[in-house]
């Protein structure tokens, strides 16, 4: 408890911080704990485009073919502790934000399993957070 008031106070020491940690609560299911992990580790949120900040925190799909084999996309590298934060995150996500509801349902009706439907569902959030610190917007439940 006492760590998490720390970490409050140094975020709410900086007004640019501020600001971030603002606009990424604005977002259903990003708690304190997600935004201070987003600010302190993910400095470039907001200043990359969409391919890179996936690829940053390891969200992004890379394939593994060879030849004519046609291998599985996976995910891979970025940063492991960004990735975590916004897979808590992204669980809560699911019930209180109907935009990442509403992709989630559709990737599973599509036959998607679930760490897929999450990881893509991951990537969609941390590509919308990116697009919001970028343009300084809040959340608007039409963002898609």
């Amino acid at each position: 408890k006492v760590a998490d008031n720390d970490i409050d106070s140094f975020l709410r020491s900086s007004p640019a911080w501020r600001q971030k940690e603002d606009l990424l609560r604005s977002v259903p299911g990003i708690g304190p704990g997600a935004a201070a992990t987003l600010i302190a580790f993910l400095p470039q949120l907001g200043s990359l485009n969409r391919r890179e900040i996936a690829a940053l925190t390891g969200v992004a799909p890379f394939n593994s073919d060879s030849g004519r084999h046609i291998g599985k996309r996976r995910i891979q590298g970025g940063r492991a502790v960004v990735r975590r934060a916004l897979y808590m995150a992204c669980v809560p996500a699911l019930r209180f934000n109907p935009t990442i509801r509403a992709f989630y349902d559709r990737l599973r009706e599509a036959g998607k399993p679930f760490k897929v439907a999450i990881t893509a569902c991951i990537r969609k959030l941390v590509v919308t957070l990116n697009a919001m610190v970028r343009n300084a917007t809040p959340w608007s439940s039409s963002i898609n």
